[in-house]
């Protein structure tokens, strides 16, 4: 089985428009995909950073003395670049969300396939797991994760009912959550209604909403001039995010206006939005909600 497959590969590194001697950065290593057809295309003098906060990605390293990949969450990317005497880059690739590897692994808690202690921690070193946003948030706090992560208009009787069958006793497994969530789960929508339940978790497990903005952020100030950013994305909320940034160079309200009344913008976009085609998404249904966005650096 493969660690990942990666998604939209030609499109998204494409996307990076990769000089032969340029400093490129794959924020989302993996199974390594993406490194590997970004090294294709460097020579010699090219130089790829990549990242990843999963140990077991730390398997797929890449022998190539070109390449160099960092254990580290990607909201760290301009402060571990530094330490590597990188200021600058040239292009920076993001396939955002869970791995495949990820899903796949029954007891990391990702799937709504597997029975599992609730986990769902991208990196093994995080503190926070699904266990303790299940058992210790509060009812404000777990309907607020199901609204704004899940976006589940049933957020505040899903958030009462986890905090009734706690007091019984704790809520140790996916199989346990379920069962107690039963009766909000109509066979027609199961699935897709529980995965909403584990997307929710999961962003608030890892922070996920707040390390792409730090990232994002961050990708403007270390991206050289015509840098290419190439992002991946699974869902609305991290799309909404890089298409507004991209757009704006802000994540709310509009930038602000020269004399001439024309917005100050720091990206111009590439291309329009690109997903899978039928043949990528039957091959690997991981594909199907994928949405690439590449972005230039003006």
């Amino acid at each position: 089985m493969e660690y990942h497959n990666p998604v939209l590969l030609q499109a998204s590194v494409d996307g990076l428009n990769i000089k032969p001697d340029g400093i490129y950065v794959d924020v989302t290593f993996g199974g390594g995909g993406h490194s590997k057809e970004i090294l294709k295309r460097l020579g010699p003098g090219g130089k790829l950073f990549a990242f990843d906060q999963d140990e077991d990605a730390l398997a797929n390293a890449l022998l190539d003395e070109r390449f160099t990949l960092i254990n580290e969450n990607f909201r760290f990317v301009k402060r571990f670049l530094r330490f590597y005497g990188v200021k600058s880059v040239d292009g920076i690739l993001a396939d955002l969300g869970v791995s495949s590897h990820q899903f796949d692994v029954p007891e990391r808690g990702f799937s709504t396939r597997f029975d599992a202690d609730l986990d769902m921690r991208m990196s093994k070193k995080n503190d926070l797991n699904a266990h303790r946003v299940v058992n210790e948030y509060d009812e404000a706090n777990l309907k607020r994760v199901f609204l704004d992560y899940g976006e589940l208009k049933n957020a505040p009787v899903l958030a009462r009912t986890i905090v009734e069958a706690r007091e019984l006793q704790p809520i140790k497994t996916t199989d346990e959550l379920k069962a107690i969530l039963a009766r909000y789960l109509p066979e027609r929508v199961r699935n897709k209604i529980l995965a909403q339940i584990y997307q929710a978790i999961r962003i608030e497990v890892n922070q996920e909403m707040d390390v792409l903005k730090e990232f994002l952020e961050q990708s403007l100030e270390i991206l050289n001039p015509v840098g290419r950013l190439s992002v991946i994305s699974y869902h609305s909320l991290e799309d909404r995010l890089v298409k507004r940034f991209i757009k704006n160079g802000m994540f709310e309200g509009e930038p602000e206006r020269d004399f001439f009344g024309n917005f100050s913008v720091p990206f111009k976009t590439i291309g329009k939005l690109t997903v899978p085609n039928t043949e990528e998404i039957k091959a690997n249904n991981r594909a199907r909600s994928a949405k690439l966005r590449i972005a230039e650096k003006i």
